[in-house]
């Protein structure tokens, strides 16, 4: 969602729309992560930040119950149920995926490197220009302890900035 249209939306959907935004912020100038991403760079190119999200999905979805109290089973079903409640509301190409997301339960398929293989194949698939996307699994699994140190000290960072982000959008 581009630009100020989440003011559309009720109070709470649009501070979680501006939540989402200061997570990808933050992700996308955290130095930890550009360590991920000068490791894939030379060949991925500007895919490498793309990757690294995914290789980053991977690690919490595999290590879910280290974050969080709840089953990654028991926590996606909940929220794609809560998500289905919102869907007229949600954006054109959010209403089109989320049945696809949710049949295929994404989000715990990617704490399986078959899993995670099968969405960066199928994301080379869509890709405009050549990214070999697909490729990249083989550079995760050949430096895997390498990406999930990174990911773990980018994880305990991100908590806590998110977790002071979050207590003043509430508040605000």
């Amino acid at each position: 969602m581009k630009g100020k249209k989440y003011l559309e939306y009720p109070p709470m959907i649009s501070k979680g729309i501006v939540l989402h935004r200061e997570i990808d912020r933050y992700t996308d100038t955290h130095a930890i992560v550009d360590q991920s991403k000068d490791r894939l760079r030379k060949k991925y190119r500007h895919y490498s930040g793309v990757i690294v999200d995914m290789f980053y999905d991977h690690s919490l979805s595999k290590n879910f119950s280290d974050y969080h109290s709840e089953s990654i089973l028991l926590f996606t079903e909940r929220h794609y149920k809560n998500l289905t409640l919102f869907l007229p509301q949600m954006p054109e190409r959010a209403q089109h995926v989320l049945p696809y997301m949710m049949r295929n339960n994404w989000l715990t398929a990617y704490g399986k490197i078959e899993g995670l293989h099968r969405a960066l194949s199928g994301m080379t698939r869509r890709t405009r220009y050549e990214s070999k996307m697909d490729e990249s699994i083989q550079d995760l699994v050949a430096q895997y302890d390498g990406f999930e140190t990174e990911f773990r000290a980018f994880f305990i960072e991100l908590e806590k900035h998110i977790s002071q982000f979050r207590e003043d959008l509430i508040t605000s």
